[in-house]
């Protein structure tokens, strides 16, 4: 296995993630850097934030771009309109490219989903020339993301089940502080910096939130999928009560910390 990312399709995903990893995907591409002429790698597409916003950060000459799910790469495909972009499927674990064919390598939310992450990291330092830049970011599970958090929280105190997914929510890979700079050392990477990138997810309404996970999408909508009805409405009651926190349901905004690294290829 080589993602343990659960999608069910695009759209759900989008509403669950995409959309925030929109906002995060042009401060990644600063912390990364770019530059004209360059040939850029995106390493677990999804359905493209990070791919086209690379599009509008520098006059690149090519950007390869792969994913692991038939259903990100169906649906980057189809939003493509540049022809600098060339998109396929393909494990981060074993890229299917040259040696030092890129100029710089970049992964956006993706490798606390691989469980070699250490073996991700190897490919993509492999795939970058010397001299080149090796780059990822991760959500900080634990710590930074309290909107997930009061999902995993509250499902926790409901059920053996529930605490479960939290342990497993919470300790992915590369999520521990300096976890992901240790990694990208042993890998025999050179220079390498790591900082926190903080996003705003701002929710219309519970529902706005609760759809998308309801609805299957990602690892806690993968927990849902495994309640039967009289504990998915449990569950959704006693998260709703925790959005709504005493107060009217309506719009909500949660700060989420990201852990980004990079490092150059010797």
């Amino acid at each position: 296995m080589t993602s343990e990312f659960n999608v069910q399709n695009a759209a759900g995903y989008e509403q669950l993630m995409g959309r925030w990893s929109q906002k995060l995907a042009p401060m990644f591409i600063d912390f990364a850097g770019v530059a004209d002429g360059e040939k850029i790698l995106d390493v677990g597409c999804g359905t493209g934030s990070l791919t086209f916003a690379l599009t509008r950060s520098a006059d690149l000459r090519e950007i390869a771009a792969i994913d692991y799910s038939p259903v990100f790469v169906e649906e980057a495909i189809r939003r493509n309109i540049d022809p600098r972009i060339k998109i396929r499927q393909a494990d981060a674990c074993a890229l299917p490219f040259e040696d030092g064919a890129f100029d710089r390598a970049l992964a956006l939310l993706v490798l606390h989903f691989v469980p070699e992450a250490g073996k991700a990291v190897a490919e993509m330092r492999r795939v970058v020339r010397s001299g080149g830049v090796v780059a990822a970011t991760v959500w900080d599970h634990l710590g930074g993301m309290p909107g997930m958090r009061m999902m995993v929280d509250t499902v926790a105190a409901l059920s053996e089940a529930g605490r479960e997914l939290r342990n497993r929510y919470c300790f992915q890979p590369m999520m521990q502080p300096g976890e992901m700079k240790r990694t990208f050392v042993e890998q025999g990477l050179a220079d390498v910096t790591d900082v926190e990138l903080m996003v705003r997810m701002d929710y219309l309404s519970f529902d706005d939130y609760w759809a998308p996970i309801a609805a299957g999408e990602g690892p806690l909508g993968k927990y849902m999928a495994t309640l039967d009805a009289a504990e998915r409405a449990r569950t959704t009651a006693a998260v709703r009560d925790a959005y709504e926190a005493g107060r009217p349901d309506g719009p909500r905004s949660f700060a989420n910390v990201a852990w980004a690294c990079r490092g150059v290829v010797p």
